[in-house]
């Protein structure tokens, strides 16, 4: 969605990582990697799909972004996909 703001888009991320992942709700930082928060492999591409299909964004599982990639990149990368993509949308609130 265009003009989505950016802090929306932290509130969703965080909301996301805290309650589906289980992480601590103080270790979710701009500078915390996804490994940092014990997220393996399988719980990144979990994201993956789960982004996909609440924000609308094309995101893929072979993001650097999510290789190695800090919570700020992905918030800024899901927040550019976001502004770019003319099919992505407000979280779905299910």
């Amino acid at each position: 969605m265009r003009g989505t703001p950016v802090d929306e888009v932290r509130h969703h991320l965080t909301a996301l990582l805290t309650g589906k992942f289980e992480v601590p709700p103080e270790a979710v930082t701009d500078t915390a990697t996804l490994a940092e928060l014990d997220l393996d492999s399988l719980a990144r591409v979990e994201l993956v799909v789960t982004l996909q299909e609440e924000w609308g964004v094309p995101l893929d599982e072979d993001d650097d972004t999510l290789d190695g990639g800090t919570v700020g990149e992905l918030l800024r990368r899901v927040h550019a996909l976001l502004d770019a993509a003319p099919g992505a949308g407000d979280p779905d609130p299910s």
